[in-house]
């Protein structure tokens, strides 16, 4: 077998071969198409996705909220929600609106929110806070409400609670 060196600079011809190695490869390359992609189907394609993810992340938010938002304004029968102070034992709901449940402590900026909540986690986020648990009451819920599940508290916000203050709480009796 022998090794052919390259070609001298002078000369232009080319065997047979080369010339149809050649006109091979050209024709290749015209009879190609360009490819091509749908910029607008990417861009819907994209934008269904995000709104699956975000409305599957709703969803599971929602579940493990465990139907707070249904028992934040329920009527009695009126368009206007009752507040959680004026319902009585006999009434088969009770009604909580977003501050009934909100304990805000005094010296800090955040406020704590104990709505929809099991009775033993409610307590321990007020040690936590440094406050004392005090009376526990239970109203009836009917079917609008968790059982055992904070509905509210008292003192609650717009008042300010201090450090050591005792916090009494309302919970779903169903």
């Amino acid at each position: 077998m022998t090794s052919h060196g390259s070609r001298p600079s002078g000369c232009t011809g080319y065997t047979h071969f080369e010339e149809e190695l050649v006109n091979a490869m050209n024709d290749f390359v015209n009879a190609a198409d360009a490819p091509t992609f749908d910029a607008d189907g990417i861009v819907r394609g994209a934008r269904r996705k995000r709104a699956t993810a975000i409305a599957g992340v709703a969803a599971a938010l929602v579940v493990a909220g465990g139907g707070t938002a249904l028992a934040t304004a329920v009527t009695n029968g009126s368009d206007a929600p009752k507040p959680a102070a004026a319902a009585t034992a006999t009434e088969a709901t009770t009604v909580t609106t977003d501050e009934a449940a909100t304990v805000l402590v005094s010296g800090s900026k955040y406020k704590i929110d104990l709505a929809g909540i099991d009775l033993d986690f409610a307590k321990q986020r007020l040690l936590k806070s440094q406050l004392q648990p005090g009376t526990v009451s239970e109203v009836p819920c009917g079917k609008n409400g968790k059982p055992g599940s904070v509905i509210a508290a008292d003192p609650h916000s717009p008042k300010t609670v201090f450090k050591g203050d005792t916090v009494n709480l309302t919970i779903c009796a169903d």
